[in-house]
């Protein structure tokens, strides 16, 4: 059985990792137009591959704001 404490630092350390994972690609995702909410693909196995190829590719709704210099 775990203890408390031990359950404490396995949840401490998820949310770490998630932390580090989502929180990069939250801005990303912000900053290229689409909705920040995509980032919370990127734990989810066989989606983040795909949220990965479609960012590398998708024609971003940020560049098609942008004024032109």
């Amino acid at each position: 059985m775990i203890s408390v404490p031990q359950l404490f630092i396995v949840v401490l350390t998820v949310v770490m990792a998630l932390l580090v994972v989502v929180w990069p690609y939250w801005r990303i995702f912000g900053k290229a137009g689409f909705s920040p909410g995509l980032s919370l693909l990127m734990v989810v196995p066989v989606a983040n591959v795909i949220m990965l190829f479609f960012l590398a590719f998708a024609r971003w709704p940020a560049l098609d704001k942008a004024p032109d210099k």
